[in-house]
C-alpha cells in the first residue's frame, strides 16, 4: 500500500492533511490517534469508499478511487459499529456475505464451516447475532470480513466495545491472519494495541506526526522519559507543570511520569522540585508508547525530512 499527499477537506475542515504512507505486505500496521485525528476518514479513502480531495493512493497495485471496483473483492473492511444483520443467525450472516462476494455454493459451505470452527461458533450457528455478547459479535464481524480471503484487511477501531480478554483473543486472530499472508491496517486509540503492531503511524489533526516501529519510536526518546517518586506526588506535579524543559507530567499511582522536551534534563527537574521544597527521587526510564504519543502530538517527535 502506497499513499502520497492524501488530503480530504470537508469545507473549511481539513480531515486528512497530505498523508504519506507505505504499508508493507503481510504486516499489522497501526493507525494511532485521538478522536477526530482523521483515522476513519483515511481508511475510507484507502478502501475506495470516499474520494480524496487530492493525493495518490495505490493498494495492491491498483489506483484508488479509479480502480476501486476491482479492489472490492480483494479487501475486507470491519467497522467499529457491528454492521451485520442482528435478526439473522451466525451461519445466515456468513451465508449472506458469501453470496455478496460471489463465492460458489460448495466453496462457500466449506469456507463457512472453516470459519465456524476457527471462531468458535460450532454451538451457536443458529443464534441470532443481536443476542450475542460484544466479544462474540466482534468475532462474527471478523469472520464476515475475511470470508472471501482478502489480501488486505482494514479494521476501524474494532475492539472499542469489548472486554480485555476478548481484545486479547481478537489480536491473536489478527496475527494468525498476518502469518497467513494478509496485510492488516488497524486504527486504535489503545496504547497496548498499538504496541502489538509491527509498525504504527500516529495522526494528529489529520497530519502524520510519527511513523515507525513501536520500539524505534520509543528509542528516539531515549533519556527524555523520567519517573519521579515523591511522598507528595500532587505537590511534585504542580512544581513540574510549566517548568522549563518539561513537556508533560502525568500521575500514575504514587509516581509521576515526566516527559522532557529537547532542552530538558534530569538535573533541571531535580532543581524545579528542590526550589519548591519537594523531596523526590528522579530517574530516567525507557520511553513507552504513551510517551511517544504525547511527544508526537505536541510536535516533539516529528519525522526527520525524508524519513
Amino acid at each position: 500500500m502506497r499513499v502520497r499527499g492524501l488530503t480530504r477537506r470537508f469545507g473549511a475542515l481539513v480531515a486528512v492533511d497530505h498523508l504519506d504512507l507505505d504499508v508493507p505486505r503481510q504486516s499489522v500496521y497501526g493507525f494511532l490517534g485521538p478522536n477526530g485525528s482523521g483515522k476513519s476518514t483515511a481508511i475510507r479513502m484507502l478502501c475506495g469508499l470516499l474520494t480524496p480531495t487530492s493525493g495518490e493512493i495505490e493498494v495492491l497495485g491498483l489506483r484508488i478511487p479509479q480502480e476501486a471496483e476491482r479492489l472490492r473483492t480483494r479487501i475486507g473492511y470491519m467497522t467499529q459499529k457491528f454492521s451485520l444483520f442482528e435478526d439473522l443467525g451466525v451461519r445466515e450472516n456468513l451465508e449472506f456475505l458469501a453470496a455478496v462476494y460471489g463465492l460458489p455454493r460448495r466453496a462457500a459451505r466449506a469456507r463457512i464451516d472453516e470459519l465456524v470452527e476457527r471462531y468458535r461458533f460450532g454451538d451457536r450457528q443458529k443464534q441470532l447475532a443481536g443476542t450475542m455478547s460484544g466479544g462474540q459479535k466482534q468475532r462474527l464481524a471478523l469472520a464476515g470480513a475475511v470470508i472471501h480471503r482478502p489480501e488486505v484487511l482494514f479494521l476501524d477501531e474494532p475492539t472499542s466495545a469489548v472486554d480485555p480478554e476478548s481484545r486479547r483473543d481478537f489480536w491473536e486472530k489478527l496475527f494468525e491472519l498476518a502469518d497467513a499472508g494478509t496485510t492488516l491496517l488497524v486504527s486504535t486509540h489503545y496504547m497496548d494495541e498499538a504496541e502489538r503492531c509491527h509498525r504504527i503511524a500516529i495522526l494528529d489533526r489529520g497530519a502524520l506526526v510519527a511513523d515507525g516501529t513501536p520500539a524505534g519510536l520509543a528509542d528516539a526518546l531515549d533519556g527524555r522519559a523520567l519517573l519521579v517518586e515523591a511522598a507528595a506526588p500532587r505537590r511534585a506535579q504542580r512544581a513540574l507543570e510549566g517548568a522549563a524543559g518539561v513537556a508533560s507530567v502525568a500521575q500514575i499511582g504514587n509516581q509521576l511520569r515526566v516527559l522532557l522536551d529537547a532542552d530538558g534534563s534530569v538535573a533541571a527537574v531535580r532543581d524545579a522540585l528542590a526550589r519548591t521544597g519537594v523531596e523526590a527521587d528522579v530517574a530516567a526510564v525507557r520511553a513507552n508508547l504513551e510517551d511517544v504519543f504525547v511527544a508526537a502530538t505536541q510536535g516533539l517527535h516529528r519525522r526527520e525530512p525524508g524519513a
